[in-house]
């Protein structure tokens, strides 16, 4: 007997699920909270949403229709939130564009998107002009600007950003449309090739919203986030988002801070000014903050930090936890939306002591509502859950990314058997905790073994000496390939430390059972600084070029 499909009647509605639905509920409920914008603005709720309304009437002034796309390039800031909700809102696709893009990688994104209409900070002016004249659809330009002197530049400027939503309506009908319309685009430089694009639709930008509020608050575990919280943003608003947390935040009601340029003096007053309680980051910013001397003189008790983007050391999350911060990890790509796992502790795990902790909060975490998830070995067979077998991290949700911009072969080879690849190597711990071992492209393969890179960090950031490492592997003609660690020392310990210290410390792994003896780095390299992405992460790609 087939399933039976329900009947509507003529008059029914049929709710689609689109983003506009999410500014409903904060009206009700704390319609004075507020958003702020460094030491620079601050206003309502009430204000957001007529802000919202003036922009889309200023960008249909200015000729944007259902279909267009609008690229936004700003630090993280008020304004950002507004595009998050009225471009889309549109019909329009917004694309959130990566300013640390390389110039060549910049010009390719703005053309595949097929930009009709760009807002740019007066900041990156000058990285717009650098490709001005290789445009192929962008018609106009927008100024954002956080000071009164407007730019020296030959760029054709059609407005500037204020004074455009001032002699707009506050009021704009944003109509109903299919709630599969594509939302955002925003592109993910990979390891080789060029940027891939990914897209999301209203439908899945909602129901990631719903899925990460129930992560976030329903447990009432350690870290439960509420509408009392204060949230400010330490992962950038062109990076998949900000991971999606501005739209969770907003359908709560939440007092939300955008810090603008992350300098860490700055974003530490700015914890303390306002009180925030609620962040996220990559461990590179965690660790800027954390290095920081002003952070002696802050109080960080409260203040709740998922770390994603790369794994989260124990060095790190124990530092972080003994200064009072409640540090804890989370798992996602830019393919997914992104959220995929949260390290909520389990009740019985409460009053264990951190030490004990620690293994669970820097574990990538339980999977969020509605994601399918599973590890298969290498002839896609799955593995069991016993927290040993490692294989790639295969996905399912209602959120992820259905291919890639204008590039279906790339987009088959991700959705390979309907499922999604992950591209990371992990297990899943008999308490349903997933582990990110490696990314697969990472694994160093020794003598016909595999050790993670990911494993060797850890251990390696647990020196007393050493403030950051990175792990990758080299071509070596016996083995195929070994370790090599680069590493930065901290600044008492700078020349005081050789080789053979890093290599005895790993000794002590190796006796205890934890590393075979193989996975001992072969050369180790001290440095001033390690190559960072676009986004914070260590930059592999960079590393393996330099010792290649």
């Amino acid at each position: 007997m087939p399933v039976r499909i329900i009947e509507s009647t003529a008059s029914a509605y049929r709710y689609p699920l689109l983003v506009k639905n999410i500014l409903i509920t904060p009206l009700i409920y704390s319609p004075d909270q507020e958003i702020v914008y460094s030491d620079k603005t601050r206003y309502s709720y009430r204000t957001l949403v007529q802000r919202i309304g003036r922009l889309a009437n200023a960008l249909e002034k200015l000729g944007v229709d259902q279909g267009d796309t609008v690229a936004v390039m700003d630090w993280d800031s008020h304004r950002y939130l507004e595009c998050f909700f009225a471009v889309p809102m549109m019909g329009a696709v917004l694309h959130t564009v990566n300013i640390r893009l390389s110039k060549e990688q910049l010009i390719y994104t703005i053309n595949h998107a097929k930009d009709d209409i760009i807002l740019v900070n007066a900041d990156f002016i000058p990285l717009l002009e650098s490709v001005k004249d290789r445009f192929q659809t962008v018609k106009k330009i927008i100024l954002l600007k956080d000071h009164d002197q407007p730019p020296d530049t030959p760029l054709q400027l059609d407005g500037e950003y204020e004074e455009i939503l001032a002699e707009s309506d506050t009021e704009y009908d944003f109509s109903d449309f299919d709630e599969n319309t594509m939302a955002t685009t925003f592109y993910t430089t990979g390891t080789t090739g060029l940027p891939k694009g990914v897209y999301f639709s209203h439908r899945q930008l909602v129901l990631h919203t719903y899925a990460t509020i129930a992560a976030l608050c329903v447990h009432n575990l350690h870290a439960t986030v509420t509408p009392k919280d204060v949230y400010m943003p330490l992962t950038p608003m062109f990076h998949v988002h900000a991971w999606g947390i501005p739209y969770v935040m907003t359908l709560m009601g939440t007092k939300q801070v955008y810090p603008g340029r992350y300098e860490p003096e700055k974003l530490l007053r700015l914890i303390e000014k306002e009180r925030v309680t609620f962040s996220h980051c990559v461990p590179t910013i965690l660790f800027m903050l954390l290095s920081n001397p002003v952070v002696k003189h802050v109080d960080l008790s409260g203040w709740k930090v998922v770390i994603g983007g790369a794994a989260l050391s124990k060095q790190l999350c124990k530092a972080g936890c003994e200064l009072g911060i409640n540090v804890y990890a989370a798992y996602g790509l830019s393919e997914t939306c992104p959220v995929l796992t949260v390290a909520n502790l389990k009740s019985h795990m409460l009053n264990w002591d951190l030490d004990r902790q620690l293994d669970f909060r820097c574990r990538t975490g339980l999977p969020i509502s509605d994601v399918q998830m599973k590890i298969v070995d290498v002839n896609g067979a799955s593995l069991p859950h016993d927290g040993r077998s490692v294989g790639e991290i295969l996905v399912r949700t209602p959120w992820l990314t259905q291919g890639y911009v204008n590039d279906p072969q790339r987009a088959e080879e991700l959705w390979q058997g309907g499922w999604l690849h992950t591209g990371d190597m992990g297990f899943i711990d008999p308490e349903g905790y997933l582990k990110i071992t490696d990314r697969l492209k990472d694994i160093i393969k020794t003598g016909g073994e595999w050790i993670s890179s990911l494993q060797l960090e850890d251990i390696i950031t647990q020196h007393e000496a050493v403030s950051e490492a990175a792990v990758i592997g080299v071509l070596d003609e016996k083995w195929g390939e070994r370790p090599l660690a680069v590493v930065v020392l901290k600044k008492e310990f700078a020349e005081k430390i050789t080789e053979d210290d890093i290599r005895a410390f790993f000794m002590k792994f190796v006796k205890k059972g934890a590393i075979p003896k193989y996975g001992v780095p072969e050369r180790v390299v001290f440095t001033d600084a390690i190559p960072k992405t676009s986004v914070g992460k260590i930059d592999k790609k960079t590393i393996r070029q330099q010792y290649a």
